[in-house]
């Protein structure tokens, strides 16, 4: 009876060890976590390092992770980045070089600098593709979202979700949804699976990964507060747009990129036609709404990716990253003719009886090899559109 007695006591005192092992390890996992995570506030790096630690062996171990952000001013969950293999081909090929050059959790991390396959490849593509309203008919998103609790869906439970998008997308019969909290706010959500090796998702995964995603919405939040003071403090009040010194600082980071990746960038200098008349006749209060007004139209109709900025005064400036000289002028031309047939009020007592922008286009590498010479060039060309009628676009 003793000898079963010291038995049990050293059983109970082995899984005693073992849980406090497992305990330290999971403490120290997301203590590391947690110390990678304040390396940025960039919100495209949090979300990398987020994913990176719930996909990387040495992390939560996923095979696939996903992030989605509640997007509460138009009421829909985004999609912002999903990060795992297309193939089991590939998951291999990548977990073997993992194994081979034993990469921790961190130089994972610093890849994020040369992660273009990542960001190009099919499951990020899908994943920032996924834009649904946030109602419970949506489906097992927008249900944890505003349950505010974790999703666990497998295969005793597809046939009663068979019909939801995510499904669909995802081809996988396993995984497990878990919102992101800052504050007591749901503010987004992780899902994440074991699509190549099969393995199960237990309660503890689900608990640790929760865990993680309490960090993670803090981390989160912490990096849109400080991008909101960051806009803040780069935009001009008037037409919220970039301002100069912002300008000035994205051409030169702009450049070194285009220098490095080989690839061409344009600016567009835009200056509003006899914005003296129509200030000295009406008064600045009226000339204001013009400038708001053609701010306007220049972000409504350049490319996403451009950077539309406030250049000073009555002008405006366009960089158009990764765009030709023939495609500028496309968007050069757009935007002028936008501006020509849009209704501004008084515009009648302009010269021109219209509102009218005169443009000047100049492209790195062809007509520029620097940040000051690619501005006096389009500057030069602007000046040129002016002397030659103006409302009109010049390149060269």
């Amino acid at each position: 009876m003793e000898k079963e007695t010291n038995l049990n006591l050293n059983e109970e005192i082995n899984q005693l060890k073992n849980g406090l092992t497992k305990a330290q390890t999971e403490l120290s996992l997301l203590y590391e976590i947690s110390n990678a995570m304040r390396t940025t506030l960039k919100l495209d790096e949090i979300l990398y390092v987020i994913l990176t630690a719930v996909t990387a062996h040495v992390g939560l171990g996923f095979n696939r992770a996903m992030l989605f952000l509640v997007n509460e001013k138009e009421g829909f969950i985004e999609g912002k980045m999903g990060i795992g293999p297309d193939t089991g081909e590939q998951a291999n090929v990548i977990w073997k070089n993992i194994d081979t050059e034993r990469v921790d959790l961190l130089d994972l991390i610093k890849g994020y600098k040369n992660s273009n396959n990542m960001f190009s490849s099919r499951l990020n593509i899908l994943v920032r593709n996924l834009k649904l309203p946030l109602k419970e008919e949506s489906g097992l998103l927008a249900l944890t979202l505003l349950e505010g609790m974790p999703l666990h869906i497998n295969k005793d439970k597809l046939t009663s979700v068979k019909n939801d998008i995510l499904l669909n997308v995802l081809q996988t019969e396993e995984f497990v949804i878990v919102p992101l909290k800052a504050h007591d706010k749901v503010i987004g959500l992780i899902l994440a699976d074991n699509l190549y090796t099969h393995k199960p998702i237990t309660k503890d995964d689900i608990r640790i990964l929760g865990m993680f995603a309490n960090q993670a919405g803090l981390a989160i939040e912490n990096s849109r507060l400080y991008e909101q003071t960051l806009i803040q403090s780069h935009q001009d009040s008037l037409t919220k747009l970039w301002n100069h010194a912002y300008f000035q600082f994205i051409l030169k980071n702009e450049l070194e990129s285009a220098k490095m990746e080989t690839k061409s960038l344009t600016l567009i200098l835009i200056d509003i036609d006899n914005f003296k008349n129509y200030n000295d006749n009406l008064g600045h209060q009226a000339g204001d709404l013009i400038l708001c007004g053609i701010a306007n139209l220049i972000k409504q109709f350049a490319r996403r990716q451009d950077y539309v900025c406030r250049y000073g005064g009555e002008e405006f400036a366009v960089l158009l990253p990764n765009c030709s000289k023939k495609e500028a002028l496309n968007i050069a031309e757009r935007i002028r003719q936008q501006v020509e047939n849009y209704h501004f009020e008084n515009e009648n007592i302009q010269p021109s009886r219209k509102i009218t922008i005169s443009l000047g286009v100049a492209t790195y590498p062809e007509d520029a090899n620097n940040s000051s010479s690619l501005i006096d060039s389009s500057d030069k060309r602007m000046y040129q559109a002016k002397k030659e009628g103006k409302n009109k676009v010049v390149s060269a």
